[in-house]
């Protein structure tokens, strides 16, 4: 893993990635911008289209690392360009996409004529353009939309750049490129990637979950004694099947291993978590990220926490919301099904572990080392049967 800084959108991005990580990849998943789209994975199709020191490029065949120090625009960062808000507006116009997975990079592919051709030519136009195959529209209302942008703005008096809107390319990151954007693009924040690389070394951001699962559970302990419970970290990670701390937690940061096995692929993700803590609203929050080395998958969690009190304070309802996002091999074997699944497993060992726990007795079978999906895809197979019979032998 390597570390790579480069300007995104206009902000400043640093993250971890193999030297191998295409482009495509590294904005997808590391900072999650997946407005750019792989297609054919070869750099014919152009769905993969971003801006490189202002110039289209393939990013799908184009290494991150090669990209030290470079301006990268993905059609994210062209949410607020006037040129991409009048394509916009005449692909809409012209009936220009169908299913609009070549839009992104035909959009920025289209924008870059606007900028360089004198005149709205069509055979100029349908060159340009021939790198960004469409299987929906066959290309009538999309030539017809960059047509219309371009004599709109020559009308206008807006003249093509002078230097045919590129200069001499050079090496990403150069700066040799740089002449021919039509507006500087100057880092304006500092931001924070999505990755790991299982030291103490990295922050843990706020995030926004791609799913949220709610779960609750009854513990016959007072909250005074659970809340306190949930602030002995290494107490609380004995009762998470499959979670194991790799040192000794601090007060407000906690670093260890999650282990899940999902049907014959076996992850082990390495990360850090913060700690959150309100006493009086008895809540907190517990957030995360880690990674799994072998299987190139990243995760962000986190855990928010409520304790309310029942049977006049003998008794606690902890309310769990568990939000998560994954990215990655597993992401593309973890359907949200059984996501669902393996999360309400996971809190039930939890919630019997945790009260074993603190009844003195010894955490069980609920804290085996590894998570397993098979079982909960066994019992849900089981559950589904049962079902169907059941239905069956009611009706009969």
């Amino acid at each position: 893993m390597t570390t790579i800084a480069l300007n995104v959108n206009r902000c400043a991005v640093e993250a971890l990635a193999e030297p191998r990580t295409s482009l495509a990849d590294f904005v997808r998943d590391k900072l999650d911008l997946t407005g750019t789209h792989l297609g054919c994975e070869h750099g014919v199709c152009g769905a993969c289209t971003v801006l490189l020191d202002g110039v289209p490029a393939r990013s799908c065949i184009t290494y991150a690392a090669a990209c030290e120090g470079a301006d990268v625009t993905t059609i994210e960062g062209l949410e607020e360009d006037e040129v991409t808000a009048e394509l916009r507006a005449a692909f809409t116009r012209e009936h220009a996409l169908q299913c609009g997975y070549c839009t992104p990079g035909m959009l920025i592919a289209a924008r870059d004529l606007v900028l360089r051709l004198p005149d709205a030519d069509e055979r100029q136009v349908r060159v340009g353009l021939s790198g960004n195959l469409c299987r929906c529209t066959g290309y009538v209302g999309i030539v017809r939309a960059v047509q219309s942008v371009i004599e709109a703005r020559r009308t206008r008096n807006i003249a093509p750049l002078a230097d045919g809107g590129r200069s001499i390319l050079g090496p990403a990151g150069s700066g040799h490129a740089a002449a021919g954007r039509s507006e500087p693009l100057q880092p304006e924040r500092t931001a924070l990637a999505p990755a790991f690389d299982g030291t103490a070394r990295l922050g843990i951001p706020d995030f926004t979950p791609s799913a949220v699962l709610d779960q609750r559970f009854v513990l016959a302990h007072p909250p005074a004694k659970v809340f306190a419970m949930f602030d002995d970290i290494a107490g609380i990670a004995s009762c998470l099947p499959g979670v194991s701390l790799t040192g000794a937690p601090g007060p407000e940061r906690v670093e260890g291993e999650f282990r899940v096995r999902l049907g014959p692929i076996a992850a082990a993700f390495e990360g850090a978590a913060r700690v959150e803590r309100d006493p009086a609203t008895l809540s907190g929050r517990i957030i995360g990220i880690g990674a799994d080395q072998r299987s190139q998958s990243a995760t962000q969690g986190e855990i928010r926490y409520r304790l309310l009190p029942l049977e006049g304070g003998a008794a606690t309802a902890v309310e769990l919301s568990i939000g998560y996002t994954l990215t990655g091999m597993l992401a593309q074997v973890g359907r949200p099904g059984l996501v669902r699944d393996l999360a309400r497993r996971l809190v039930a060992n939890f919630a019997a572990n945790l009260d074993r726990h603190m009844s003195g007795a010894p955490a069980g079978q609920g804290s085996r080392p590894e998570l397993s999906l098979w079982s909960i895809v066994s019992d849900v197979l089981r559950a589904r049967v049962a079902r169907i019979f059941g239905r069956r032998s009611g009706g009969g």
